[in-house]
Formats: structure tokens, C-alpha cells, sequence
């Protein structure tokens, strides 16, 4: 049974997936893993099926709360929302006029998660190897494809949302990054900000069909083939550290709604180079101060979650 103090510490939990959620390259589904609330996550999605179903006709209301583990979802996404609602500008914000500081943080992030995640592989076999390179390469292509242009139409925002959400509970690929490929990242952060009901409620929609869909599938392979999806996980992380270097020259624009050009593509660089490209100061002291905060909030949230016992 939990207790207050261990609600308290999920709705954090999804505060902080609600914020890794909001920048493309992080994923919420990593924050889920490394702090031990994954398993639980994916298994409290599952058991919405039609046996709940059933149960909401039969206005068994209690029931059904207790089958779908209602007071774990409702606390943690209820610590979503919260983030995103009120991140999106702050990030927005910060992208805009601190990236080499908040990219540095985020690549600590992901460098260290890796490791502790793969750290859940009792026993290395050759398929476990191989999914991990496949994971590494696989992520790594997706980081240097070009972003896609879409329609906004609201059939393509609902296929959006349930493409988003799969990789959002995905550790190690982000689906504000599955987004930004297929040129809905500022489209849906504008309609977020602008409280665009219609968008908003499609794309919502969309995220429960590909949440409730996936997560079975996703279930099953854990179940099954354990070792080996840990370790494709650990790899998207690793594969998807291309993204979030924290040296970027941009080498594709497009023109936003209100006429202004915007950044639309990007490639890494080093950081000797980016001031000679980019005439800006690489910062390279301070991003090595952010990687290395953003190591020490994993390894710490790692800490406390295991000091509360709430691997639950």
C-alpha cells in the first residue's frame, strides 16, 4: 500500500517525464525507467482493455479504478500535464537562448542512463549484443534524417499522437523528437501554448490509441525477450546522443506561419569549430558543468528511489 509520501514522489516522477517529454531527444519513457516505475507504467496501460470496458457499462466505477491501477495513472499524469502545460514556453525559451547549456544537461542525462539501464541485463547473449548495435544504429539514423514536411490537417495530428506517445514510453527515443521528423514539433508546442482545443484533443486522442496499442506489444517482448529489449533500449539511448550534442550548425531553414525563417535541420560540430562557423562563444566549460549536473540528478533520483523503495 503507498503512501502519501510515495504519491508525492510519483507526481515528481511525472513532472519530470512531462518535462524530458517537451524537448526532442529526451525521452519521457527514460525517466520512467531509471526511476523505476516503467514496469508498473506499462502494465497499468495494459489492463485498460475490454474487461475495464465492461466494467464502465456496468457503471462498476470502483472497479474499474482498481483494475486500471487508476491512482498511480491519475498521479502521474496528472505530474505530465502539469510540466508540459507549464514548460512549454519555459522551454521554448531556453532552447532558444541557452542551447548549449540545456543540450549539454540532456546529454549527461542520456550518457548515464544508458549504463544503469543496461545494468538490468542479468546475462549478455549474442542476440542481446546485436540488438544493442541495432538500437545504437538504428537511433543514431533517425537523428540525422532531415525533418519532414506534413499537413496539419487533423487526421495527420491524430496519426502524430499516436506515433508520438509509442516513442514517448520508449526509453532512449523521443517523441517530441518523432515530432520534430515529421515537422509537427513547433506546430503542436505553438497549439499547446495557444490552447488550440481542437489540435490539443485530437492529438490527445491519437496518444491514447497508440498508448493503449502499444503498450500490449510492448509488454509482451519484455516479458518474453527481456534481455534483448533492455539492451535495444539502451542503444536507442546511446544511438540518440547525436541529437542532443550540445554543438549544432544549422544547415536547413524553413518560414514559419508568421513569415519569419527558422532553424529546421541541423548537424553536429565540434566545439572548436563552432565558434568559427557560428561566431558564438562554444561555452565549453560551463556545457561540461551541465553534462555533469545532469549525471548527478540520474544518479541521484537512482538514490532516493531506491533509499524510498519506490521501484514499485
Amino acid at each position: 500500500m503507498k503512501t502519501l509520501k510515495d504519491y508525492i514522489l510519483l507526481y515528481v516522477k511525472g513532472l519530470s517525464m512531462g518535462a524530458a517529454d517537451v524537448i526532442p531527444g529526451v525521452s519521457g519513457g527514460t525517466v520512467a525507467f531509471i526511476t523505476g516505475i516503467y514496469d508498473e507504467l506499462l502494465n497499468s496501460i495494459k489492463s485498460v482493455d475490454l474487461d475495464a470496458l465492461k466494467l464502465i457499462l456496468k457503471f462498476d466505477l470502483k472497479g474499474f479504478w482498481q483494475k486500471i491501477n487508476g491512482k498511480f495513472l491519475a498521479t502521474l499524469f496528472a505530474g505530465i500535464i502539469t510540466s508540459l502545460l507549464s514548460l512549454a514556453k519555459l522551454m521554448t525559451y531556453l532552447l532558444e537562448h541557452h542551447p548549449i547549456l540545456i543540450w549539454s544537461f540532456f546529454f549527461g542525462l542520456i550518457l548515464i542512463a544508458a549504463p544503469l539501464v543496461l545494468r538490468e541485463i542479468k546475462r549478455w547473449t549474442i542476440g542481446a549484443i546485436i540488438t544493442f548495435f541495432v538500437g545504437a544504429g538504428v537511433a543514431y539514423a533517425i537523428t540525422v534524417l532531415s525533418p519532414a514536411q506534413s499537413p496539419d490537417a487533423l487526421w495527420f495530428v491524430f496519426l502524430a499522437g499516436a506515433l508520438a506517445i509509442c516513442a514517448m514510453i520508449l526509453p532512449g527515443i523521443s517523441g517530441a523528437f518523432i515530432l520534430l521528423l515529421i515537422g509537427k514539433y513547433q506546430f503542436m508546442i505553438s497549439a499547446l501554448i495557444g490552447f488550440n482545443l481542437p489540435v490539443v484533443l485530437v492529438f490527445m486522442a491519437g496518444c491514447v490509441v497508440g498508448l493503449i496499442g502499444f503498450s500490449r506489444f510492448l509488454s509482451w517482448i519484455l516479458n518474453h525477450y527481456h534481455s534483448a529489449t533492455v539492451a535495444l533500449l539502451a542503444g536507442f539511448m546511446l544511438g540518440s546522443l547525436n541529437k542532443v550534442w550540445p554543438w549544432r550548425e544549422v544547415v536547413e531553414y524553413v518560414t514559419n506561419s508568421k513569415g519569419v525563417q527558422v532553424p529546421a535541420f541541423d548537424k553536429s560540430i565540434l566545439p572548436w569549430n563552432y565558434m568559427a562557423i557560428t561566431g558564438k562563444d562554444p561555452q565549453v566549460f560551463q556545457a561540461i558543468l551541465m553534462m555533469a549536473l545532469g549525471v548527478f540528478i540520474v544518479v541521484l533520483l537512482e538514490k532516493i528511489a531506491a533509499r524510498l523503495k519506490t521501484k514499485i
